[in-house]
């Protein structure tokens, strides 16, 4: 029998099944319901879902019940514990070998053109997508063209969408506007991040790459308040983060048009 210092980590068992991987790698692109991880792994649906018991288990995977549709569960990938988790893993093989990534680097100057264009939706364009829209400007240096909108925008963006990024960030979207899909132009990724807004399957074309990011409505937790909107600023700043090394991967290769009308 293997003494703890020989056994592998958990990481390593859990990642290394190949079902398991698969699962993880369609989850990196963004959350997923269970039948949809089964048509990407084309494995039966009892089976994915006893890998996945496992991975949320291990704390890699967590789950959240759909808000569009409460028979439905939107599986995520908890990324910064997997980076912890893979981190762990290469220093018990040998302590060189936990390394922090590079920041990731946007062109700048005449190189900027090349550089992704990214939209997020949500319904109503007043709370989760111009915070994210927001994050990802302020993250980029305003290099990687953001925007946002709504299925069914609503009069104004929600102050308290305003305050959180005031008070946290610094930034600055009181004068912003929620706006509808119509008339935009293409863009390079999609990013829903209500339910609701991904099962109303917007129409912005073929080309741009699709990812869902389950993201509870702030404004619907009304008990909670502004700890709501901290949460939830929080939750897409990591993600938004998470999103920074995709972006900058291979910018010259994105074919970018303006993000807005």
């Amino acid at each position: 029998m293997a003494s703890p210092s020989q056994a592998a980590p958990a990481f390593v068992r859990l990642a290394a099944h190949p079902l398991r991987w698969r699962l993880l790698t369609a989850l990196a692109d963004g959350d997923l319901r269970v039948r949809e991880l089964a048509d990407l792994a084309a494995a039966p649906q009892n089976l994915v879902s006893y890998h996945l018991r496992l991975l949320r288990d291990g704390g890699l995977v967590t789950a959240a019940r759909s808000s569009h549709d409460g028979r439905d569960s939107y599986y995520r990938l908890d990324l910064d514990r997997c980076a912890h988790a893979l981190a762990g893993a290469g220093a018990a093989l040998h302590p060189a070998l936990r390394c922090a990534p590079a920041p990731p680097r946007f062109p700048d100057g005449p190189e900027r053109r090349a550089a992704p264009a990214v939209l997020f939706v949500c319904t109503g364009n007043s709370a989760r997508s111009p915070i994210a829209e927001a994050l990802l400007r302020h993250h980029t240096g305003g290099r990687v063209a953001a925007a946002s909108a709504g299925t069914r925008p609503k009069p104004e963006i929600h102050p308290r969408a305003v305050q959180v990024l005031r008070e946290r960030y610094g930034i600055d979207i009181s004068g912003q506007r929620p706006r509808p899909l119509d008339g935009l132009r293409r863009f390079d990724r999609v990013i829903t991040l209500c339910d609701k807004a991904r099962e109303a399957r917007p129409d912005l074309g073929d080309h741009a790459r699709h990812a869902h990011w389950s993201t509870p409505d702030p404004a619907a937790a009304a008990a909670d308040g502004p700890a709501a909107f901290g949460r939830v600023a929080a939750d897409l700043d990591t993600r938004v983060r998470h999103l920074l090394p995709l972006l900058a991967q291979n910018p010259q290769a994105a074919q970018t048009t303006e993000a807005h009308p």
